[in-house]
């Protein structure tokens, strides 16, 4: 997807790896981009990766404020002449926010409400932010329709459709426009492998690549709507350019609307990277705050922003490996 339009603007989370893949994407596309992170989550070496890919010259178009949302102030000075903000920061993982609801809250709730507040402040047209799967809990439906969810089932959904709710009443209070996208375990190049709340793919590819079993909490017939970055970057640019005034101020299933069982993942992922392998996935028990099973309508995408997911898991996976084998070497 070719970008025709001249916008600035401003990636929150751009140090990670959703953030970092938008910032790839605009600064190929000639736009000029600020971003702000704090580093709790995202890297250097995301930055670093993009500014070899996109050269000198375009990486001049990007300007990186180091701060936290938690401070008003930082949200304001980043919003400083900005058409539209791209608001990817936040402190993912089911399991985090069982186990620290309060910081949780803090960078997914308080940071969404300083960032709306600053760009409402700063006349900013257009604000996209990062919603999740996870506010359906435990609606039983599938596939998952925008306009019905369940009980929250962990302080992150909780705070995701937080999110959600502070767009809306911002939208109708202060006439800024809002979207939302509700992803879909999103995975691809950049998404981290190391740390205790690692998403799976990303967990896998380590272990697969290591010759180490990976674990799977249950029986391995949880499912999920799995969706390669690209996708997502896709959906974001739509959400931020899109002139359908019908479009606005709703929210948004991000997926590619296919559903994959963690044991078919792990042979996915064997096949790829170690199709002689005999390793074996640990079973171990299911986990707290998890769904059971996940699967999104993007009907409401396609008509509303126009989107049209390329990469099914299998062709994100087979892209995906070539970066984890460079950055696992």
């Amino acid at each position: 997807m070719k970008l025709d339009v001249k916008k600035k603007w401003l990636i929150t989370g751009v140090a990670g790896f959703i953030g970092s893949n938008l910032l790839e994407y605009l600064l190929q596309n000639n736009q000029q981009i600020v971003g702000v992170d704090n580093f709790s989550t995202g890297f250097q070496r995301n930055l670093d990766e993009v500014k070899d890919l996109v050269g000198d010259t375009k990486w001049q178009n990007f300007t990186f404020v180091e701060g936290d949302l938690c401070n008003f102030d930082i949200c304001n000075k980043a919003c400083d002449g900005i058409d539209v903000v791209l608001h990817q920061a936040a402190l993912g993982s089911v399991p985090r926010s069982i186990a620290d609801p309060v910081r949780s809250h803090a960078n997914n709730t308080t940071a969404i409400v300083n960032m709306l507040k600053a760009a409402v402040d700063n006349k900013v047209k257009r604000f996209v932010y990062a919603s999740s799967s996870s506010v359906y809990g435990d609606h039983p439906d599938l596939p998952k329709q925008e306009d019905k969810i369940g009980n929250q089932l962990s302080p992150y959904a909780v705070t995701k459709y937080c999110c959600e709710l502070y767009a809306q009443v911002f939208a109708k209070t202060y006439g800024i426009e809002t979207i939302g996208l509700r992803y879909f375990n999103v995975f691809g190049r950049r998404q981290d492998p190391d740390g205790a709340y690692a998403a799976v793919i990303p967990l896998w590819f380590k272990a697969i690549m290591q010759n180490d079993a990976p674990f799977i909490n249950g029986d391995g017939e949880t499912s999920r709507d799995f969706c390669y970055i690209d996708n997502v970057v896709q959906a974001n640019i739509l959400a931020g350019i899109t002139e359908n005034n019908l479009a606005l101020n709703r929210v948004y299933n991000v997926a590619y609307g296919d559903r994959t069982t963690l044991n078919q993942l792990f042979n996915y992922l064997k096949s790829i990277i170690a199709p002689n392998s005999t390793l074996q996935p640990i079973y171990r028990d299911f986990r707290s705050g998890d769904v059971r099973h996940s699967l999104a309508d993007i009907s409401a995408a396609r008509g509303g922003l126009g989107y049209d997911p390329q990469y099914k898991l299998t062709d994100g996976l087979n892209l995906a490996v070539k970066w984890y084998q460079e950055f696992l070497k």
